[in-house]
């Protein structure tokens, strides 16, 4: 479990027999669904800016920050933003 912490921050190189699955995942198919990904200011954890992943989006697609200190739990930490852009991504 520490290790996969230390790999989540780019501390640890992790299981090189996973290194083919990873490289698979990276080069999988774009998503074709309307999508809005959501990312809270005071996430700590390691994680690409959006700009990074967009282009796996070919549907319609939108980021959000929500800030005022929203950590990962989007769902607990701001139930109404998680709520209006789960609504809004079904209405698409």
């Amino acid at each position: 479990m520490i290790d996969n912490y230390r790999w989540r921050l780019s501390l640890s190189r992790g299981e090189p027999q996973y290194d083919p699955l990873e490289r698979h995942l990276a080069a999988s198919s774009v998503i074709a669904v309307p999508t809005i990904t959501l990312e809270g200011d005071a996430n700590g954890a390691s994680h690409p800016e959006p700009a990074a992943y967009a282009k796996k989006f070919v549907g319609k697609y939108m980021h959000r920050t929500l800030t005022g200190g929203i950590g990962h739990n989007l769902p607990q930490e701001a139930p109404a933003a998680f709520a209006e852009a789960v609504i809004e991504a079904a209405s698409y």
